[in-house]
């Protein structure tokens, strides 16, 4: 039985998506070897819109079997699942999906019909019985694990995200061919700001470029605290401005607080350039009361964990 059962709760669903445009065949779409990655894109972020999290729900393989997109669906909590139930019941996830397929595709409008089923289950029959429902998703437990070309993808969106934020230009771009962003740390030795030194805790220290290193450390150690960090930064940075750093959140909600902390540090460096210094992440620092992290930064202690 579903309830009571100490096992995770995992179930399985596919959902069908046909565009009611004569012109506009999903399935060639995502055959495309330009456009499968605009349109995964558009999946990954609708679901995540249906259940609020990157983790609510996982897709195992994107089957093209024309003229329907059918996504094999995977969920790992019942909460999850009803989120995911609600959102498509009243609407939302369609709309949604039409939204983001709209925006990577750069076309007008992306009309949708879209089905559930879980075995054989026709779900969108019963979606006023929201624990049948549950049940049917839960009997369906899946057959695979993630396919191949999902992982590539997975990795691909990451790319595609990254290149965004630095060249409004790529979304129509062949995947394959975004290459890895150039290391975005100015070199040392190059010529530092009009604010050459800065004063902290009575020391005066060189205001230098932030570091690989500094970028590691700052990554591991902010830990929750990355985003209000990040909001006192974004006060003189443009690319952090209202919605990056939540959306930011979102993509990277996978990975952790490690790499929420660094791709969010890593914006600013891209940026900023030469004016992305240390000064300027201090500052942010103790705006947020992470003197500790400032001063592992600044060399002052070692081995101390920021709280």
């Amino acid at each position: 039985k579903m309830a009571g059962s100490s096992a995770p709760w995992i179930g399985s669903a596919y959902l069908f998506l046909q565009s009611t445009c004569k012109t506009i065949a999903l399935p060639s779409l995502y055959e495309s070897s330009q456009k499968k990655p605009c349109v995964f894109k558009a999946l990954k972020l609708a679901l995540a819109d249906s259940t609020g999290s990157v983790n609510g729900v996982d897709m195992l393989k994107v089957h093209c079997s024309h003229p329907h997109l059918i996504v094999q669906l995977k969920f790992c909590k019942r909460e999850n699942c009803r989120r995911f139930l609600r959102s498509y019941r009243e609407g939302a996830l369609q709309k949604s999906l039409q939204s983001h397929l709209q925006l990577s595709l750069a076309i007008t409008t992306v009309p949708l019909e879209v089905e559930l089923k879980a075995g054989s289950e026709h779900l969108d029959k019963v979606l006023k019985d929201e624990d049948h429902c549950l049940e049917c998703i839960y009997r369906e437990k899946p057959d695979r694990l993630p396919d191949e070309e999902i992982t590539e993808l997975e990795e691909c969106l990451k790319s595609l995200m990254l290149h965004q934020s630095t060249n409004n230009n790529v979304a129509g771009k062949d995947c394959s061919s975004l290459q890895s962003p150039s290391l975005p740390y100015p070199p040392q030795g190059s010529s530092l700001p009009p604010q050459v030194t800065f004063i902290f805790q009575g020391q005066q220290f060189d205001n230098r470029t932030i570091t690989p290193d500094d970028h590691q450390k700052f990554a591991k150690s902010v830990s929750k605290k990355w985003k209000q960090v990040g909001r006192s930064l974004q006060k003189s940075c443009r690319a952090l401005r209202d919605p990056v750093i939540d959306n930011l959140a979102l993509e990277y909600d996978r990975e952790g607080l490690y790499e929420q902390a660094y791709q969010m540090l890593l914006r600013f460096i891209q940026s900023e350039g030469k004016k992305a210094t240390i000064a300027r992440l201090i500052a942010a620092l103790e705006e947020n009361g992470l003197v500790s992290l400032a001063e592992e930064l600044l060399g002052l202690h070692f081995n101390e964990d920021c709280s």
